[in-house]
């Protein structure tokens, strides 16, 4: 897919269910990028927030999208382990130089022993209600939020221990 060669410098762009932006990481490096799904990894990139806000990340983190799913995945590399911070979100689009996508609250922060948080239930709530999302994307998203889940328990695509390790042995020949 044009624009989404390995090597390649992307952006990450959040939005609320509004089309309002939330949130643009800067730098992006693709890993793999098709069709179906994108692989990248950023370490210490300028992030965006919507009232203009900026700050940097601290650590190097393997990010994925997949145009099936309505959540997307960040394994963080940290000094005791890998953190995971998954958004349940619209599946993506790749449009402009940027993996864009929908952020819908509700977030899950798995550990490095796999145990996880649900968080943001009470953003959700409020943010369904002002944006009158519709019963149908409700349940879609409990859906994703269940599969995700198993996921999680299961060890499954980024979630298996190899995922995040053997992407980021690849993002680093390209900062060499």
């Amino acid at each position: 897919m044009d624009g989404l060669e390995p090597g390649n410098s992307i952006q990450i762009q959040s939005y609320k269910h509004n089309g309002q932006l939330h949130r643009v990481w800067d730098t992006t490096t693709v890993l793999k990028g098709t069709n179906n799904r994108v692989i990248g990894a950023n370490d210490k990139t300028l992030v965006t927030e919507s009232d203009g806000r900026t700050w940097i990340t601290r650590e190097p983190a393997i990010c994925f999208f997949h145009v099936k799913y309505w959540f997307n995945i960040i394994g963080m590399l940290r000094d005791d382990g890998i953190y995971y911070y998954c958004n349940i979100s619209s599946p993506f689009v790749f449009e402009d130089g940027a993996v864009k996508y929908i952020d819908y609250d509700l977030d899950v922060k798995v550990f490095p022993d796999m145990t996880f948080t649900l968080l943001d239930e009470d953003e959700y709530e409020l943010h369904k209600a002002q944006m009158n999302y519709p019963k149908v994307l409700d349940k879609i998203l409990t859906n994703n939020l269940e599969y995700l889940l198993h996921w999680i328990r299961q060890r499954k695509g980024p979630f298996s221990p190899e995922f995040v390790d053997q992407w980021y042995e690849l993002f680093l020949t390209y900062r060499s």
